[in-house]
């Protein structure tokens, strides 16, 4: 039996974009959440981008033209979200800290992408003991609780001093060490089932190097579920940032703004009823992590089958040119496409697993 069916009509290329695509593919709960999380993360970004036009003031200013800003004043009149115990505007500070969250969201990724990536396609592909000691090595780093290693390695980086890059780094290299081994699990399982595949034997019988076999056909496999992770992670590297900054090992507000500091000098302000020196900064953590916990989540259930939600029959848009049942013969479906040609047929003289297309 030849089936005979016109090509689809190739979708533009914006459409097949990583979040356009799921952004498209998502219906019903799951499209609210992403469209949700994207907005939350998109004003997020732009924020960071365009903090020195937004905020008002410098993230360490104590003083303008009129004098002091002085200390824990209301919100209102020319400080919006009120000031500090040290003095400083809190509007001015939550706008400033979303360029040291990305920052170390940035570096934090990056770093463990690169890395994850290298060593889990190493170890996928040669196997061996190579395979078994870095697997053990990843699970031992795993094992670590990531505040305490960031709070080690913070004292390391920066040997004390909380400065500006000392402080990013500090965080950022120690929640690296952390995700290593998340992306190291993932590459490692895709390389070893995509080493077996057909196309790659054919490419080692081709004569191909281990080196073309890994980067030009294993990787570009093996990295599809990798969007997943990293939405999952940047969430946890901002928590991990905020969580050092707030136990004192933070950065200081004289080097950057940074929210889990601005949270720990406000506990004092909370049992006095000064209430706007915490609530902004933990406002902008809840938000953000919801934000891009949101996206991660929803391209999580969109990448399987399992939990995509299904479109309904009607919304699909194949169609079908020809037939060939029996050989001379054409069966056209008409302008109803699959729907057109079974709707043709009485459904009682169908039972449920008859064929329609099978020659009586």
């Amino acid at each position: 039996m030849l089936i005979e069916t016109a090509p689809a009509p190739k979708a533009p290329l914006w459409t097949r974009l990583p979040v356009v695509h799921q952004l498209r593919q998502s219906v019903g709960l799951q499209r609210g959440m992403l469209v949700v999380g994207l907005v939350i993360t998109g004003v997020f970004i732009l924020t960071a981008i365009f903090a020195p036009l937004l905020a008002p003031y410098g993230y360490s200013q104590l003083r303008d033209d009129s004098g002091p800003f002085g200390a824990q004043r209301a919100p209102g009149g020319e400080h919006l979200l009120g000031t500090t115990v040290g003095g400083y505007d809190v509007l001015s500070r939550v706008i400033w800290g979303s360029q040291t969250a990305i920052t170390v969201m940035v570096i934090a990724i990056v770093l463990s992408i690169f890395a994850g990536v290298a060593l889990g396609l190493v170890s996928g592909y040669f196997g061996g003991w190579l395979d078994r000691v870095l697997v053990v090595i990843c699970d031992a780093v795993y094992a670590f609780p990531a505040l305490l290693l960031a709070i080690v390695m913070g004292i390391v980086i920066s040997g004390g001093r909380s400065d500006l890059w000392g402080g990013i780094f500090a965080a950022a290299i120690s929640i690296t060490v952390v995700f290593i081994p998340q992306y190291f699990r993932v590459i490692r399982a895709e390389t070893v089932r995509i080493k077996a595949e057909a196309y790659v034997e054919s490419a080692r019988v081709l004569g191909a190097s281990n080196g073309r076999i890994m980067f030009r056909h294993v990787l570009r496999n093996a990295t599809r579920t990798l969007p997943l992770i990293f939405t999952l992670n940047a969430s946890e590297a901002l928590l991990t940032l905020a969580g050092l900054g707030f136990i004192g090992f933070g950065i200081e507000p004289s080097s950057a703004a940074e929210w889990g500091y601005d949270l720990n000098k406000s506990l004092s302000d909370v049992t006095s009823g000064i209430w706007w020196t915490s609530l902004f900064p933990g406002l902008a953590i809840v938000l953000i992590v919801l934000g891009i916990t949101l996206v991660g989540e929803s391209l999580n259930d969109l990448a399987d089958p399992r939990l995509r939600s299904r479109r309904a029959p009607g919304k699909t848009t194949a169609g079908v040119a020809g037939t060939s049942v029996v050989p001379g013969g054409t069966l056209n479906a008409g302008p109803g496409g699959i729907d057109g040609l079974e709707a043709s047929s009485p459904a009682s003289d169908q039972h449920p697993n008859d064929d329609p297309f099978e020659a009586k």
